[in-house]
């Protein structure tokens, strides 16, 4: 396997988000998976943690709202390792634990990447300690960001939000929601703009929380927004409609994003891999490296196959994350990863429970759990299907009119 030298200076956050997914997510898998929706309590310690890291400056700027980029483009041509590498390779550490734990942390959600990755300086600093949730999918409207219909009207100094969201990720417990919505639906997507709305605004309501098949331990919600007033100076970034950036501003916020879901399931993948290799060598399965697979039982062959796959999306995330770092267009990279590690992710940890048979499928391992969260990290934040189209369109030169 190609081993890429983990920079030197995010090693130790990377030591420390190894520690805490091995000795306080793991062993608390299981049973927060067993108790959807309810609050894994332990978090709170770690969360505080977390901030006095950040304050410290020992985080090196990981977490959610590590993931934004400087503008302009490096040309002193020094390699940068920022926080989008520290970021994307600390969580994936910490998905390594467990990835619906890692999604339920505080102050950590991708709504707090959205705000790390297109508010204005003014803004970050008067939400650096809220916890924002997520909100762009809708009952009509999945992959298809563009179409959006939840509504933002100017009256005076505030907005008004109209409009229904689903699978909104820590809908519940967030102090926040980032809300995709719509300015002037006859402009297209460039009229589409982020808001910061806060919990306790009379206008949102909390409709519903989702049963899912994996990611148990996060809550995922049904909120709507009637009526929603919001004061205007918590419209995220310029409240200009610029049609000939069009949907680019919004879609900041997945360049930003993408990497990290990627990150999520390749750490989800390599927990698969490594207990699984486990189980091998104590059923007598050899794995040697410096044998052709096809000279080797059929269980390591396929265990060969899986790693390269892992090590494919993990170099592919790697790059993307890099990209920003170093100030370097990423639209295409983010998806490319995105749609490698997703894909990936779901493969590697469904072939995992077969390759330990009864240890697989059974409640034994968390290997059966593994293959359930990873399903979701293929799908929200753009399916398979988007990301393809994504790349496909950047690879040609072409328009979404132009090819759908």
């Amino acid at each position: 396997m190609i081993n890429l030298e983990t920079p030197k200076k995010v090693r130790p956050l990377l030591d420390q988000a190894h520690q805490v997914a091995m000795n306080i997510l793991r062993p608390i898998s299981r049973k927060y998976d067993e108790a959807e929706h309810t609050y894994p309590k332990e978090l709170d310690m770690l969360a505080a943690m977390i901030d006095g890291l950040d304050e410290s400056g020992a985080s090196q700027g990981a977490g959610a709202s590590g993931v934004q980029r400087e503008e302009g483009k490096a040309d002193d041509g020094q390699n940068r390792n920022g926080t989008n590498m520290a970021s994307m390779l600390s969580i994936l550490e910490m998905c390594w634990g467990d990835v619906a734990l890692t999604l339920s942390m505080p102050r950590q959600g991708l709504g707090n990447s959205a705000i790390a990755a297109v508010a204005s300086p003014e803004q970050k600093e008067r939400f650096g300690k809220t916890w924002a949730a997520m909100a762009i999918t809708e009952p009509g409207t999945g992959s298809d960001s563009a179409n959006i219909v939840t509504t933002a009207k100017k009256d005076g100094d505030e907005y008004v939000l109209n409009g229904e969201k689903i699978f909104v990720t820590a809908g519940e417990r967030a102090d926040s929601v980032v809300v995709w919505a719509t300015l002037d639906k006859s402009l297209g997507r460039a009229a589409i703009k982020s808001f910061l709305v806060k919990k306790d605004n009379p206008g949102l309501k909390v409709e519903r929380l989702e049963h899912k098949l994996g990611i148990r331990a996060s809550d995922t919600a049904v909120i709507t927004f009637t009526d929603c007033r919001v004061p205007a100076e918590d419209l995220l970034g310029s409240p200009e409609i610029d049609t000939k950036e069009g949907f680019g501003g919004a879609m900041a916020t997945f360049d930003n994003t993408r990497p990290l879901v990627a990150a999520m399931a390749v750490g989800c993948a390599r927990a698969a891999l490594e207990l699984t290799k486990d189980l091998l060598e104590e059923a007598g399965v050899t794995i040697d490296y410096a044998r052709p697979a096809y000279t080797q039982h059929a269980a390591a062959a396929t265990f060969l196959q899986l790693e390269a796959d892992w090590e494919a999306a993990y170099l592919l995330t790697v790059k993307a994350a890099w990209l920003a770092d170093n100030r370097t267009p990423n639209s295409m990279e983010a998806s490319m990863a995105k749609a490698k590690a997703g894909r990936m992710g779901s493969d590697v940890t469904l072939r995992c429970v077969e390759l330990a048979g009864t240890f697989g499928y059974s409640e034994v391992e968390l290997l059966e759990k593994w293959g359930r969260d990873s399903k979701i990290l293929d799908i929200f934040e753009g399916t398979q299907q988007i990301q393809q189209l994504i790349v496909a369109r950047r690879l040609l030169n072409l328009t979404s009119a132009e090819l759908r």
